[in-house]
């Protein structure tokens, strides 16, 4: 879960992009980079850090041009502490290309391997997206043979990249002297659109909100195994260069990752969330008879919208109990286990009168690890509730995932091999609520019926890619971040502001 964005324009575009990545921030708090493209000269500056650290003026007057691209990173797989592995990534030849990516290979190592003995290629570090512009620069070297680069060679090459790289994929490239190349896996698994400025700026990036907060209009979203070429003129070149395309986004993305005032392949993220309020309603009578909740109180942020919703149905008072450090990161994207746990009092506080006597059912938009959950429940009894009830808008997520979001060990999450029953003892509420899968499901879903259906993997254990077994997620796990960790001395910068947070 990175925030990527490209743009060409006829102005410079490093404040654009600054602009681009502070709307972003919510997507990877760990490490920034941004990339500009003058003629054929390539500025990079990349660091661990929020946006607005890893950025000062001198830094910002050291990227000229009128092209470039931008990133910030959530790391999932290599070392989460290494400056190295902040994107962009740069490789030399053919041409200079520059690549940010948001997701997760499954097979890096796979091409690891084969870049070295077949390509001869070499790659330094444990990053994916260093394989990944690799593998598209030795791709683009066999379809050029030397000559020079149009559209359709970029195409053919993206075509040969979607044959061998499996898992999720959204991509900005830039092509040194020709212009910012743009694709997404054949599954569509994480989001990616495309807009344009008043004065003809395109711009591709993530999330709808980063157009719409710099003045773009939004056009449309990638499509799966499309490939979108701008050149430094600002002329658009599209073809599907995928064999079989299927849409299938994470639905996680609408759960929790995304801003709730993005748009993702037609769904109205906030709305998502308000659907997943009206079907956990639902589940909720089934389990706790409404005359027994004197008030629903959301966990923030992502959850307030369905626990709105939520409390509407019910007929019962919505209330903030929690008042949020905005100066401190989200504890889901933290690596290391203790970290995470230790942060959750510095992150929330409660306000001990809409507590106190009264029985309480906390919405919270998922549960992965249950940490915060059983924080949270005992937070809630410590300022006085009589009962505390939680009710989760997501399903139980019970599978790794292999897509790109930090959840990919089994023993990790609280649900995987136990009841509901158990889970509800383990984080000590007085009755647990879950959505359901289908529920799910059909609430995002039939805001868009032209999507088929989503990756909910980490929920059902169904990998659309259809090529992950036992084995491939045993050996992602040893590639994972968050090996050593950090509690003795917590380098990271993740506990740091995030203005932009959902």
């Amino acid at each position: 879960m990175c925030g990527i964005v490209g743009v060409v324009s006829q102005g410079p575009v490093n404040q654009l992009i600054y602009d681009a990545l502070l709307l972003l921030q919510h997507r990877g708090q760990d490490a920034a980079g941004i990339v500009t493209l003058q003629g054929r000269k390539v500025y990079m500056h990349k660091a661990k850090g929020m946006v607005r650290d890893v950025f000062r003026t001198r830094n910002m007057r050291a990227l000229p041009g009128n092209a470039g691209l931008g990133q910030v990173r959530y790391p999932t797989a290599g070392n989460a502490h290494s400056e190295e592995e902040a994107q962009p990534f740069y490789v030399n030849a053919p041409f200079g290309i520059t690549l940010a990516h948001n997701g997760n290979l499954t097979n890096a190592q796979a091409l690891k391997a084969e870049l070295f003995s077949a390509d001869h290629r070499h790659i330094n570090t444990e990053s994916d997206t260093e394989v990944l512009v690799n593998v598209l620069a030795h791709e683009l070297e066999r379809t050029t043979r030397g000559l020079p680069l149009t559209p359709q060679d970029v195409f053919s090459a993206v075509g040969n990249v979607h044959r061998r790289i499996r898992g999720s994929y959204a991509v900005v490239a830039l092509i040194a002297g020709h212009g910012l190349l743009a694709f997404r896996d054949p599954y569509g698994i994480r989001p990616l659109c495309i807009g344009r400025g008043a004065d003809g700026t395109i711009m591709i990036a993530s999330e709808s909100v980063t157009l719409e907060g710099t003045g773009h209009h939004l056009e449309r979203n990638v499509a799966p195994g499309e490939a979108v070429f701008v050149d430094l003129k600002g002329n658009v070149h599209t073809r599907q260069c995928a064999e079989n395309p299927r849409l299938s986004p994470c639905i996680f993305e609408y759960v929790y990752l995304a801003r709730p005032d993005s748009v993702l392949d037609g769904i109205s993220v906030y709305q998502a969330r308000l659907n997943l309020g009206e079907t956990l309603a639902k589940r909720v009578i089934s389990t706790v008879p409404p005359n027994e909740i004197d008030v629903v109180i959301p966990i923030p942020e992502s959850s307030r919208p369905s626990a709105m919703q939520l409390a509407q149905l019910l007929g019962l008072p919505y209330r903030e109990g929690f008042v949020k450090n905005r100066y401190v990161g989200r504890t889901f994207i933290m690596p290391g286990q203790a970290v995470r746990k230790k942060s959750v009092r510095q992150k929330l506080n409660v306000i001990q009168s809409e507590f106190e006597g009264r029985n309480v059912l906390l919405v919270d938009d998922s549960i992965v690890r249950g940490t915060t959950s059983r924080e949270i429940v005992q937070m809630a009894r410590d300022a006085g509730a009589r009962k505390v009830y939680m009710a989760s808008a997501a399903p139980p997520v019970r599978f790794p995932n292999v897509y790109g979001i930090d959840m990919p060990t089994s023993s990790e999450l609280v649900a995987h091999g136990r009841t509901v029953e158990e889970v509800r003892a383990i984080i000590g509420a007085d009755a647990l609520i879950y959505q359901d899968v289908e529920g799910m499901k059909n609430a995002i879903g039939k805001l868009n019926p032209q999507i088929a259906g989503f990756d909910a993997s980490c929920f059902d254990g169904v990998y659309v890619t259809g090529d992950i077994n036992p084995e491939d997620i045993a050996r992602i796990n040893e590639a994972r971040i968050g090996q050593e960790d950090p509690l003795e001395e917590n380098t990271t910068r993740l506990a740091i502001p995030n203005p932009q947070e959902a």
